[in-house]
């Protein structure tokens, strides 16, 4: 059996790395021309079933050095006003990892080799008479599976071949992504697992990246042959508007940070301080979206995972969570197969039924929170 795997996101990576674990053939093609080409969005949190998913994909030799290069994400959740005065608190969490996406891409790399090739983007598909797929690049060419698994993200090219009337809306307003270098006098801005501040105009959600020990260290010392970002801990921020921020639209971070240090000049110093000091490099606007729910389409020798299926806002905290849980689960379907225990097409319809109920499952959850993190019109 040959899985071709759309795009090397974390969730593909996940399952890429699940599928070697069980000694089946497996190809990703990714887009972009290399793991270093865009920086990788923000910090990730990570509950116990989507932190026991990844870890069951992982090869185990490489399981000290994810926890290494994890954080803890734990402690109470409060709610301030712009003056950082407490307004109510929305209780505790404890047993969640924070994880950069970054520097957890490139340890799903880690061992995959060749199995990867960036610069390949599937534009499409051709399922053929025998049942198996042949997948299309973009230069022309194709390679044929077994499977195809889109794994390409919310703009997913093999969604919209497989399912043409599947919607993906994008929340109202605006929105902007941040990191910001962690100093001893920002990190008191989230003393617990996370701040969400209400201001005049614009919510602002800042969580922790506070990694156990550096990835670039850990990696040296722990597994050599993987190599790390050098990335230091840090506070990652998202700042939701009710419209987008007025004017012409800006060409790069330092024009939106000066506009959003305009909306926020009378905020308490250490969030100015916060919007100040924002890495150039690793903030961005960002467009939140959603997917409508889709019924079950008839298996074939598609499918689908993580954001290629059921995108959701950020609310629900549970975006790479599905992501792994899809390629564990999708993994051990797979594993079936290979072993004999199961046909093909059977084992990929009930990971797509599982798939979908939970899903979207998590992605109303996520809209039912997401007033309480956008401000009001």
């Amino acid at each position: 059996m040959k899985v071709l795997v759309a795009g090397a996101g974390i969730g593909g990576l996940c399952l890429a790395q699940g599928l070697v674990r069980a000694g089946i053939d497996v190809r990703v093609f990714e887009r972009e021309g290399g793991a270093d080409s865009r920086y990788q969005g923000f910090r990730i949190g990570l509950d116990e079933p989507g932190l026991a998913a990844l870890r069951e994909c992982l090869p185990p030799r490489l399981h000290g050095l994810l926890t290494a290069v994890t954080g803890p994400l734990a402690g109470e959740r409060r709610v301030v006003d712009e003056q950082l005065t407490e307004l109510r608190q929305l209780g505790p969490t404890s047993g969640g990892t924070a994880a950069d996406r970054h520097v957890l891409r490139q340890l799903l790399l880690a061992g995959l080799g060749d199995r990867v090739e960036f610069g390949r983007a599937v534009v499409g598909y051709r399922e053929r008479a025998d049942g198996r797929v042949e997948a299309r690049f973009a230069d022309g060419t194709g390679t044929v599976g077994d499977l195809l698994v889109g794994a390409d993200g919310v703009g997913s090219a093999v969604r919209r071949q497989l399912l043409p009337g599947a919607e993906v809306t994008a929340v109202p307003g605006g929105a902007l992504l941040g990191r910001t270098p962690m100093t001893e006098r920002l990190a008191a801005l989230v003393p617990g697992a996370g701040t969400l501040v209400q201001g005049p105009g614009a919510s602002l959600l800042i969580g922790r990246m506070e990694f156990r020990r550096p990835p670039r260290l850990a990696a040296a010392e722990l597994a050599p042959e993987v190599e790390l970002p050098d990335t230091g801990s840090y506070l990652r921020w998202v700042v939701m508007l009710p419209e987008p921020l007025a004017g012409p639209a800006p060409t790069d971070w330092a024009q939106v940070r000066d506009r959003l240090l305009t909306l926020v000049r009378d905020w308490h110093p250490d969030l100015v301080e916060l919007v100040r000091r924002s890495d150039v490099g690793n903030s961005s606007p960002l467009t939140l979206r959603y997917s409508e729910p889709v019924p079950h389409w008839g298996t074939g020798a598609v499918t689908l995972l993580g954001d290629a299926i059921h995108p959701m806002p950020p609310s629900a905290g549970q975006g790479a969570n599905l992501a792994f849980r899809d390629a564990a689960l999708l993994c051990r379907s797979l594993t079936a197969v290979h072993r004999g225990e199961a046909e093909l097409p059977a084992a990929v319809q009930e990971y797509e039924l599982r798939m979908l109920d939970r899903g979207f499952a998590a992605v109303a959850a996520g809209l039912a929170r997401l007033p309480d993190f956008t401000p009001a019109r």
